[in-house]
């Protein structure tokens, strides 16, 4: 029964039938408990998870250093989550002084968590880590997970961890309350931008912990957070001196008060403001036009209760003097007595954008141009009632400094002509026309003869500019075209190309052809022969053929970085071996939808440009873009990026 000598002696024999229970000679040794389990013994294993918690965190707080506490944290959840409630004056004395050089806590480091990414245990360990890396300065989280989304408790940890903190950005997280921001106002004093968008849960007790705690706040940005109001804005307001940059969005709890006492509190500092879609009165924009005095960039769009009366006071109120960028959009009081009083009112206003203002006319934009005489550029946008006399009436102001004009979904321009004085506008070198169906060959015509000193022309789905209209403008101009864009033109033709490449081909640096149909390889080779400083190229949709590619391959002085042919279905293998010599200078290739080029010569392709980077060849960016799916794949020989469908992602070696 009994195998071990030892345990024989357990018995003593008293007779043939008698037997007795003797103690055993030596003492046990066996120090752990047992456990009984059936007719076995075990020995049941000891370990540091059976303290509590309590235990644990006055263990964890006493770590010598943030490498150890780093360390640490990486043993489970629990320890880190113990870890991130550990605030840096609760660390023990002793270990913070043995780690003392190795601490940095001056807020270098940056992190972004977005979507799946966003939760706790991310800034939890975050919190524990950057300490020993510079310290966390900037965090930002744009949405939270679903199943395990970030809540105050993570906030907590970042709040607790990382006090040199100074900037923070929230975006739609509906799990985040008035709790987790306090924490946030109370442990990091060093906070300068706040960026809080979609938070439900957030009022206005957090923005006072915010004014209490942070006085160095310079930037604030409130974006759809409904449940925030005119009080927090009052007290950050009276105690936050610095403010500089201000962005209320869509708050239906925001009035009139809140904004008049912000302004007035902040009027020294603050010098960016927007307010957008706003339940503010005529009140607020005087008290813009009064207390703005340090303001240089002002935006207002959906003030649906400003009236005519608010903006002529801000006009008047002669506190937008070092005003220089106004955007207004969707503010049906803007009319042309609101317009003309902030040119009077603003004398260095430079840049001026009008998005949807359907009661500004020709005759506000004639006023406004005589007092605005610092204006460079201006944007015109879905401002109908705008036609051609309000534009050339502006630019035939001798005294205009007018440098770039922007027309985008004017309605109102028709295509007429009229007299033009002898003087020309020598200041326009921008002119932009998106999507304006009156502009035609007249006004193309009269910008011809007006402005000669153009050098940027952009002209996007105009159907009525053909040769006749386009041609002036090529002679009249004394600067040199550099930039043309006439994407969408689809009636222009090889003869406007063919003029402007002989003319302008010692400057022209971009040239955009996208759509222009009736261009066709006779252009091609006069881009080839004239053009010496082009760098990009778009003929996409385009007439060209394996002829034009061809023109271009073997052009001795051109040397394009971009070329762009998709959807010219007239282009086929053919051009391979042209293209392979393009791609010696290329940094940019798309031909998508060219379905004369076949898969095996697009693999081809991909693999001249790879094994061109492998080599060294280029330290530049490859980019071939067809119809697969692009993968990315790292180079490491150079760190340059290649996209090719075919590859896989991994590194080549």
């Amino acid at each position: 029964m009994f195998q071990n000598p030892i345990e024989l002696g357990l018995f003593t024999s008293l007779g043939h039938h008698v037997e007795a229970y003797s103690l055993p000679c030596k003492r046990s040794r066996i120090k752990a408990p047992f456990v009984f389990n059936g007719d076995v013994y075990k020995k049941q294993k000891t370990t540091i998870e059976v303290l509590p918690d309590e235990c644990l965190y006055e263990i964890l707080r006493r770590l010598d250093g943030n490498q150890e506490r780093s360390s640490c944290a990486s043993v489970s959840k629990r320890w880190l989550m113990l870890l991130s409630t550990i605030r840096k004056d609760e660390i023990s004395q002793t270990s913070a002084h043995k780690s003392k050089n190795l601490e940095n806590t001056e807020g270098h480091l940056s992190r972004t968590l977005e979507g799946k990414k966003a939760t706790d245990i991310r800034l939890a360990a975050i919190a524990v880590g950057t300490a020993s890396r510079g310290g966390l300065g900037k965090l930002s989280i744009h949405g939270s997970n679903v199943a395990r989304g970030v809540t105050d408790f993570g906030l907590k940890a970042i709040a607790r961890g990382c006090p040199s903190l100074t900037s923070l950005s929230l975006w739609n997280l509906s799990s985040i309350s008035d709790e987790g921001l306090i924490e946030i106002a109370n442990e990091c004093h060093q906070l300068e931008k706040l960026d809080l968008c979609k938070l439900s849960g957030i009022s206005n007790k957090s923005l006072v912990a915010i004014a209490n705690s942070c006085p160095n706040l310079s930037e604030l940005s409130i974006d759809s957070c409904s449940n925030i109001g005119d009080e927090g804005l009052q007290a950050i307001g009276q105690r936050c001196y610095n403010l500089k940059l201000i962005s209320l969005k869509n708050c239906p709890l925001l009035g009139d008060q809140g904004i008049a006492s912000l302004l007035s509190s902040a009027s020294f500092s603050l010098t960016k403001l927007k307010l957008h879609a706003l339940n503010i009165s005529d009140m607020s924009v005087a008290v813009i036009g009064h207390y703005g005095i340090a303001v240089t960039d002002l935006s207002l769009a959906g003030l649906y209760n400003v009236t005519e009366k608010g903006f002529w006071v801000m006009g008047h109120g002669h506190g937008l003097q070092k005003l220089r960028s106004l955007t207004v959009t969707s503010c049906f009081g803007l009319n042309d007595v609101g317009v003309e009083a902030i040119g009077k009112g603003c004398p260095n206003l430079k840049q001026f954008s009008l998005h949807k203002c359907a009661h500004l006319s020709d005759n506000g934009l004639y006023s406004f141009a005589k007092s605005a005489v610092s204006l460079e550029s201006l944007l015109l946008e879905e401002c109908h009632q705008v036609t051609q006399c309000g534009i050339f009436s502006m630019l035939i102001n001798p005294d205009t400094k007018l440098k770039i004009l922007t027309l985008k979904t004017c309605l109102g321009f028709m295509d007429f002509t009229f007299k033009i004085p002898s003087y020309c506008c020598n200041t326009l070198k921008t002119l932009s026309v998106h999507s304006c169906p009156g502009f035609g060959n007249s006004s193309l015509m009269l910008f011809g003869q007006l402005c000669p000193e153009l050098q940027h022309v952009e002209l996007n789905g105009l159907h009525g500019i053909t040769d006749s209209g386009f041609t002036p403008l090529i002679e009249r101009s004394e600067a040199g075209l550099v930039k043309v864009n006439i994407s969408g033109c689809i009636n222009v033709t090889d003869t406007v190309i063919c003029e402007m490449s002989k003319a302008h081909g010692g400057t022209l640096e971009v040239l955009n052809l996208n759509g222009c149909r009736s261009v066709t390889d006779a252009s091609m080779a006069a881009i080839a022969s004239n053009c010496l400083l082009l760098n990009e190229l778009d003929v996409s949709e385009c007439g060209i053929t394996d002829f034009g590619i061809s023109a271009l391959a073997h052009a001795v002085q051109l040397n394009l970085s971009v070329l762009s042919i998709s959807g010219c279905h007239l282009v086929s293998d053919k051009s391979l071996p042209l293209l392979l010599k393009l791609g010696r200078s290329l940094v940019g290739l798309n031909i998508q939808h060219c379905h004369g080029i076949s898969k095996y010569s697009v693999d081809l392709l991909i693999d001249h440009f790879c094994f061109l980077v492998w080599l060294g060849g280029f330290d530049s960016l490859k980019q071939v873009s067809y119809d697969l799916e692009l993968k990315p794949v790292r180079i490491q020989d150079n760190d340059a990026l290649f996209f090719g469908g075919i590859w896989d992602d991994h590194p080549i070696e």
